[in-house]
């Protein structure tokens, strides 16, 4: 603009002036100061909602996440277990609110029946305190639930535990599905009790016990065991198996010759809404994986329940081998599974940068200290804040403090949408002050005169950079912010698309400008009255435009333009009012250089500054048909 003025014949210091102060009316220099502001807000309004933002970026981040992994014990459960099913010998007894239920042949009366529920007792960490006639149990929920049936069957507990003390432990470990415990018999023997996984705890079994009776396993006899293992699994119960032994010295390895008791089938109740939550997390483009420790039969009917894979099959991976798999094939692998089944802590590592390398943006939620890992490598850790350990929270970037897996939702709905407000008050920034660069470009070229003096210029910087642009910030969620595929973290801001937008908005801003300029010529001449009404047209057009800038979808004449932003109208409002005391304040007036309107100026005014409105709604493309939204990898959702 200094140049093309100097070489139109204008003053240097005229110009200089001139392209001064239009460097500081167009740099937006304070959009750092409403992305920080506009990220401090979300943070306060996620509060509300009982999730805590431990990182400013984290925000940010929310918005772009494309695939969560969610740790099923006690995220999509409620980490309340409770027995349903006990098998043992050729008994399958149901279990109803922690009492077994006896069937016609007396199941209740067998010897392997009251031997499981010893071993139960005895590899089991639970405490219990009895005072009076209630049992306390304090300890994990798998092993409570074990615990509260055996009293509830009429065992006595604590007279078990003291006839047979427990003299060392062997717990389970990475690549050690059981829990081995040894005590001391009154006689003076040892014995171990062995509780784990079916296939483990078989392999160590070389009898079982039916009706009374010490019997060799036959193949035949493992193939039916591992069936109504199936079966239990199919029902989404997670099965754990019990064994037991003699022995007259403390052997230092476990031998394979345990005496098999049968097993037993748990669950944990899904969290209330889960399902519909793993709807929605679709609908918004967002892929679930489901990690849990659970065997494969049992982990395919939770996730079946759950639909984890939407409108896909299921596919799950089990993954006790998963370290011996190449990283590109678990990389490719980690696209396509919904499932990772019988997982250890350093699986879920594994599997979130995976997930990372094939370029995801990865949330992974968890409660415990195991978790720590997966949760500060993932893109978005989220920890549980009331059932967590403060390990996992400490290392989190959010925290759920209510426990509700539900308002994780709400947290991506928010960091959608903070981020789109950013993008709003870019896009508001940016296409107005091009506006200002073009009327002063294209007028001076023209050898129209310069139709905004310096301090006007700097008061449109005072009146329309702040306030509307703050607003713009405040702009509650869009009606289908969650049905939209997730931002690609990768791209810019502003994108070529974006800027061809921005620049059509704003040369249609410059030209109703213009017209109203050199209407206001053609009536006065170059001087004072025309270049009052460009400033105010000008003015005008770009608070107009705050309007425009609240959605790049949807039209703000249309039905689906969304609620309205209070704020946004306080703010264009207050700075119509400030602007009119530009011409009816008489030092304002003169300090700008300003001129009152006459009833024609006022209609030349309105036509200038309220028909680049309509024509830059106009032009804005039509919404996609939100029921087949693209996902993150292009599938529809």
């Amino acid at each position: 603009v200094f140049v093309v003025g100097l070489l139109r014949g204008y003053g240097f210091l005229e110009m200089l002036r001139v392209a001064i102060s239009l460097a500081v009316a167009a740099v937006p220099e304070g959009l750092p100061t409403v992305a920080t502001t506009t990220l401090a807000l979300g943070i306060r309004r996620m509060r509300r909602y009982n999730v805590l933002i431990r990182h400013l970026d984290a925000v940010e981040t929310l918005g772009a996440v494309q695939v969560i992994c969610l740790d099923k014990t006690g995220t999509l459960t409620l980490n309340r277990m409770a027995v349903k099913r006990i098998a043992a010998g050729h008994h399958l007894l149901p279990v109803d609110q922690g009492i077994l239920v006896q069937d016609e042949a007396g199941a209740l009366r067998t010897e392997e029946v009251h031997r499981l529920l010893e071993v139960a007792v005895l590899c089991n960490d639970t405490e219990l305190r009895v005072g009076g006639d209630t049992h306390t149990l304090n300890g994990s929920a798998t092993e409570t639930a074990l615990m509260a049936v055996a009293i509830g069957a009429g065992l006595q507990v604590g007279a078990l535990r003291s006839a047979h003390p427990r003299i060392d432990t062997l717990y389970r470990a990475e690549g050690r599905n059981y829990m081995l415990t040894w005590h001391r018999t009154p006689e003076g023997r040892f014995l171990l009790a062995l509780k784990g996984s079916p296939g483990e705890v078989l392999g160590l079994c070389r009898y079982w016990l039916c009706e009374g009776e010490q019997l060799e396993l036959t193949e035949a006899d493992r193939e039916r065991l591992l069936a109504e293992n199936d079966a239990m699994a199919g029902q989404a119960l997670r099965v754990l198996c019990f064994a037991y032994r003699y022995a007259e010295a403390r052997e230092p390895t476990p031998p394979n010759d345990f005496v098999w008791l049968g097993m037993v089938g748990m669950a944990d109740p899904l969290r209330e809404g889960v399902k519909g939550l793993i709807a929605q997390f679709h609908t918004a483009g967002i892929d679930t994986v489901m990690i849990t420790g659970d065997q494969s039969a049992t982990a395919y009917a939770i996730g079946t329940e759950l639909g984890l894979a939407g409108d896909r099959p299921l596919e799950i991976l089990d993954s006790s081998r998963l370290e011996r798999l190449d990283p590109e094939v678990l990389k490719g692998l980690a696209q396509r599974v919904s499932i990772f089944s019988r997982v250890s802590p350093a699986n879920k590592l594994q599997i979130v940068q995976a997930l990372q390398r094939a370029g995801k943006v990865v949330a992974m939620t968890g409660d415990g200290i195991n978790d720590s890992p997966a949760l500060k490598a993932a893109d978005i850790g989220v920890a549980l804040g009331a059932s967590g350990t403060s390990v996992a929270r400490d290392v989190a970037d959010v925290v759920l403090e209510d426990d509700e897996l539900r308002t994780m939702i709400v947290a991506v709905r928010e960091g959608r949408t903070i981020y789109a407000n950013i993008r709003k008050s870019v896009h508001f920034l940016t296409a107005t002050n091009l506006s200002e660069i073009g009327v002063m470009m294209t007028a001076i070229a023209a050898g129209l005169g310069t139709p905004l003096n310096t301090m006007q210029l700097l008061w449109i910087n005072l009146v329309t950079d702040i306030l509307p642009a703050l607003a713009l910030a405040l702009e509650p969620a869009e009606p289908d912010v969650l049905r939209q595929p997730p931002r690609d973290p990768q791209a810019p801001i502003i994108g070529r698309s974006d800027l061809r937008r921005y620049l059509f908005e704003a040369g249609v801003i410059t030209a109703g400008t213009l017209a109203a300029y050199g209407t206001s010529i053609a009536r006065y001449g170059i001087g004072p009255q025309a270049s009052s009404n460009a400033f105010m047209t000008l003015t005008l057009a770009q608070l107009l435009h705050t309007y425009s800038c609240r959605s790049e979808r949807h039209g703000l004449f249309r039905r689906d333009h969304g609620p309205r932003n209070r704020y946004l109208d306080l703010a264009v409002g207050g700075s119509m009012l400030l602007q009119a005391g530009c011409v009816l304040v008489p030092s304002l007036a003169g300090l700008l250089g300003t001129t009152p309107p006459s009833p024609a100026d006022l209609l030349t005014i309105a036509a200038g500054a309220g028909l680049p409105l309509l024509v830059n709604e106009a032009s804005k493309p039509t919404p996609a048909d939100p029921g087949r939204v693209p996902t993150a990898d292009g599938r529809p959702s």
